[in-house]
């Protein structure tokens, strides 16, 4: 597989004034900003460090849903483009992110995180309804149990059960699929394998005198598992959807 790394473009999280605000058609969507009116991120891109392999993280136009596909869920759910996302197999590994504009926020300041995704009857076969991307976020857990100051916070989505080929709705983190902690910080809080959101704010609120869980990054990733070949838009953290286009990474502030 050849290696295609997205490039990230445009500036940080300035978001920029909330004029000719105009309304998606999607269910359960946000307001949608005219263009000249989108903060862009310029540090958004193929996070190397985190990533195996020769995959594809590359910001791209559509994908639009299979021939026979119509409705709102046949184009990506935010402008014309997303972040396509492959995978060969196991020995592969890729998160696309941001380094900049997350660090030293509030693990527990987290309210709202998720994402659609085009999923594809080849991802079904090859590793189930479940075999999807992934939520990470790198993150300091300042626990007072463990020394540790790294760890991966990571949301596993549950299996998709709308159609293939095609968008999903938004897919809410905070209520479906797990979530668990990398390295020891996993089992200093029990959450090693799995965990609901609630329970692993819940471990990460210790309270100790090192200070409060803090963001290192924030990414979309996929592997080390199954072969996965797919799109991801309209990323969710607290009050922005980020939406990814072609040229550049979006804010869109949700309604």
């Amino acid at each position: 597989m050849n290696a295609r790394f997205g490039v990230s473009r445009g500036k940080a999280l300035a978001v920029a004034a909330l004029a000719a605000i105009v309304t998606s058609t999607l269910s359960g969507s946000v307001s949608a900003l005219a263009d000249t009116n989108q903060a862009r991120s310029e540090h958004w891109g193929v996070i190397a460090r985190n990533t195996i392999g020769s995959p594809v993280a590359d910001l791209r136009d559509g994908p639009y849903g299979s021939y026979d596909k119509t409705g709102s869920y046949a184009r990506p759910p935010y402008g014309t483009g997303s972040l396509g996302i492959a995978v060969a197999d196991n020995t592969e590994k890729v998160d696309f992110g941001n380094e900049v504009d997350f660090y030293g926020d509030s693990v527990l300041g987290l309210k709202n995180v998720g994402f659609r995704v085009f999923q594809t009857g080849e991802n079904i076969l090859v590793g189930g309804a479940d075999n999807l991307p992934n939520i990470r976020f790198e993150i300091d857990p300042n626990l007072t149990t463990n020394a540790t100051n790294y760890s991966t916070l990571v949301w596993v989505p549950a299996a998709l059960s709308t159609d293939e080929n095609q968008w999903s709705p938004y897919i809410d983190a905070t209520t479906n699929g797990h979530w668990y902690l990398t390295g020891s910080a996993g089992g200093a809080t029990g959450c090693a394998v799995s965990c609901t959101w609630a329970d692993i704010k819940t471990a990460l609120d210790d309270s100790g005198s090192t200070g409060r869980p803090t963001i290192h990054s924030a990414a979309v990733g996929k592997g080390r598992d199954d072969a996965w070949v797919g799109a991801v838009d309209g990323l969710r953290i607290n009050q922005n959807i980020y939406d990814f286009e072609a040229d550049g990474v979006r804010a869109r502030r949700a309604s």
